[in-house]
């Protein structure tokens, strides 16, 4: 199955905690269904990333990232990659080479959808349409900062950077209540 098809049942069947994260889920079908390339980072209008939240193998702690385009911490993730098959593969992915751990168990549910502007490396501004899941690293894990990261640390859920991104402050929150898989 073609990554676009995947990620369009995907988005179709998933069940959303909340009004806002419903019509939120509505405008990526919406793009999905009127851009064939919505997975592509060329998709200039916009397009689909994928990204987790990585927590400790209690749940107490978060991975987060400095990225160095946006200056605040946030969860693991990146575009798509023809490549990988799935969303869930992409999230999987990403948080894996940013993380340098092996072994993560990813929820294979989103938690949460945010759209946010960005400028892509050699590109035009542009929104990209995120789709965000929660993985639990294993109980041995050590984390390795990649050339994609400034930084690369473990927070508290309940004790976060002060320059946090608002909507990962949400992801935290909804991903501390999630049953491991």
């Amino acid at each position: 199955m073609p990554i676009h098809d995947d990620v369009l049942a995907t988005l179709r069947t998933w069940e959303p905690p909340t009004w806002e994260q419903a019509a939120l889920r509505e405008a990526y079908v919406g793009l999905l269904l009127a851009r064939p390339d919505a997975c592509a980072r060329t998709c200039t209008p916009g397009h689909i990333t994928a990204s987790t939240l990585v927590l400790d193998a209690t749940g107490g702690r978060m991975l987060l990232t400095l990225h160095p385009r946006i200056g605040l911490w946030v969860q693991l993730g990146g575009h798509l990659e023809p490549e990988d098959g799935s969303l869930l593969a992409a999230a999987l992915r990403e948080a894996t080479e940013e993380s340098g751990i092996e072994g993560l168990v990813i929820d294979p549910e989103p938690v949460q959808l945010s759209v946010h502007p960005i400028t892509c490396k050699n590109s035009p501004p542009t929104r990209h349409f995120d789709v965000r899941f929660v993985a639990w690293a294993p109980a041995d894990a050590v984390a390795v900062r990649s050339e994609e990261s400034r930084d690369l640390r473990w927070f508290y859920l309940d004790a976060p950077p002060e320059d946090f991104r608002p909507d990962t402050r949400e992801l935290a929150h909804w991903a501390a209540r999630r049953p491991r898989p």
